[in-house]
């Protein structure tokens, strides 16, 4: 009896973790699908597109340090700024969790909160400098360096097991014993 209300209580409980983890999957979709249609989170205004980002960054950063970003390099600026104005991006434009900037730079091709940042960061050098932003050559140049990325880490992983195996092949001759016997 002791068993059966063992088995009986492990069943329940352990059903009502799988339905709780769908339940939170669902949830999480949910709440990706609500992020992405918000104009504001958390207080932030989030850009909708590029042209409303420039917009944005504009507004928020100081005409003398826009002055600064102008006149470094673009590769400078991109480094430079990475863990100050990407960070900020990253965080409060919502590239972790999903916002409708996000949505709109996967649409891009850009899935990646570091390209994210690294995107708008030249992109907003660009447009300051009045060069052309060369948008699909940016995004293919940060794609590519993104599965080199992952390519190396493949490569470099350390091998946690290694192991042999011997198909179990019959033997012709044991197969025909078989038969005629």
């Amino acid at each position: 009896m002791k068993k059966l209300l063992c088995c009986a209580f492990l069943f329940c409980f352990s059903s009502s973790i799988f339905a709780q983890s769908k339940e939170q999957k669902q949830t999480a979709e949910e709440r990706y699908q609500w992020r992405i249609q918000q104009s504001e989170l958390y207080g932030t205004y989030i850009p909708r597109d590029l042209t409303d980002a420039f917009l944005e960054l504009n507004r928020l950063i100081p005409a003398d340090a826009k002055k600064k970003f102008e006149k470094a390099s673009e590769e400078a600026v991109a480094k430079k700024l990475h863990f100050s104005l990407g960070q900020w991006m990253m965080v409060n434009w919502g590239f972790y969790e999903g916002s409708r900037l996000t949505a709109f730079m996967n649409k891009l091709g850009l899935y990646h909160p570091d390209d994210m940042a690294r995107f708008l960061i030249i992109s907003f050098h660009r447009s300051l400098n009045k060069a052309p932003l060369e948008v699909k050559a940016l995004i293919g140049e940060l794609v590519e360096k993104r599965e080199n990325i992952k390519r190396e880490r493949l490569e470099q992983g350390d091998i946690l097991e290694e192991t042999t195996r011997q198909s179990a092949q019959p033997q012709i001759d044991s197969l025909k014993q078989g038969k005629d016997g």
